[in-house]
């Protein structure tokens, strides 16, 4: 018997209640300074979720190999197995330090395409470079140093580098790469975690104030960031970085066999897919969860490429 076609308009509100759990399940453990146990409330509430759907879904972009992770790891099936084949890529708590620390920009975040659709990224470092819609294609490259980046998108947009933003991951091996950056002229919207939120924020600069998104992070949530761009529009780099064998060994087994391989956008998700984030802690994107007496409050966005349709959706759940 042939699996149904992907139907994204009639499961991307189930993704929504995916994410939303997450979200809700992780808020109880805001500020409370336990990073294990907000990520794993998160998982636990988002694959009883995805469970209850009419999906065969693959967990492509988990929470790490099956020996590391007991649930949500990659190669794991999830979905009642009735529905159409799918890949899945999330992070059912994406900044669990923000989480633990009540800072902003906490999300769970949650991607699903059709079987095939998403590079099998391994658990290393990818170097990114993301700006949002309304640029010509290739107005930057990852082969273009910080510098021609900046002064090619200040260009395309008709200012000067100091009319430039862009959002870095605070970390000491951006160091350099962020002493070069501010030489141009431009600003630097630093962040402490969530590079999928980071890569989103390039895509509503007029809200967000920020123009492009420069430097290494984890590859899986480079597939997230990208899926989530595919909704939102936007132009999308990615260059795996290995530090050791073992690192290599992990890209072998996930199929690569280009390590330099300058991934785009689309080469990292190659059909339509739907996006779900919910808020945990206030962000630029979404709020977080809210709390009153008898209620609590999720924000979400929910999108889907093939429309690039974009839905803020408020639940509000008696608790």
């Amino acid at each position: 018997m042939t699996k149904p076609d992907f139907n994204d308009r009639m499961l991307s509100l189930g993704l929504a209640r995916v994410s939303e759990a997450a979200a809700l399940a992780s808020a109880k453990l805001i500020g409370r300074g336990d990073e294990k146990a907000a990520d794993q409330a998160a998982v636990n509430a988002m694959r009883e979720q995805l469970n209850q759907l009419d999906i065969a879904g693959v967990v492509v972009i988990g929470e790490g190999e099956r020996d590391e992770a007991p649930m949500l790891y990659i190669g794991e099936e999830v979905g009642t197995g009735e529905g159409p084949g799918v890949d899945i890529a999330l992070d059912p708590l994406e900044g669990t330090t923000l989480t633990a620390k009540d800072m902003p920009n906490a999300l769970t975040v949650i991607a699903m395409g059709p079987r095939g659709s998403m590079l099998h990224a391994p658990d290393v470092y990818m170097e990114k470079l993301a700006i949002g819609p309304g640029y010509p294609e290739g107005i930057v490259t990852l082969d273009m140093t910080p510098t021609q980046r900046v002064e090619a998108l200040a260009k395309a947009k008709g200012c000067g580098p100091e009319g430039i933003t862009v959002c870095v991951l605070e970390r000491p091996r951006h160091e350099a790469l962020v002493t070069e950056i501010r030489a141009t002229g431009a600003a630097i919207r630093l962040i402490t975690d969530g590079d999928v939120a980071g890569v989103m924020h390039c895509a509503e600069a007029e809200i967000t104030g920020i123009d492009m998104y420069m430097g290494e992070g984890g590859a899986p949530e480079g597939v997230l960031a990208a899926s989530a761009l595919k909704c939102m529009g936007g132009q999308m780099y990615g260059r795996l970085l290995f530090r050791n064998d073992d690192e290599r060994g992990r890209a072998a087994k996930a199929g690569i066999t280009d390590l330099d391989k300058i991934y785009s956008r689309d080469e990292m998700v190659t059909s339509d897919v739907i996006f779900a984030a919910t808020g945990v802690t206030d962000g630029s994107i979404v709020s977080g969860i809210k709390r009153e007496v008898g209620y609590m409050t999720a924000e979400t966005i929910l999108m889907r490429s093939k429309t690039g349709s974009v839905r803020r959706m408020v639940y509000r759940n008696p608790v």
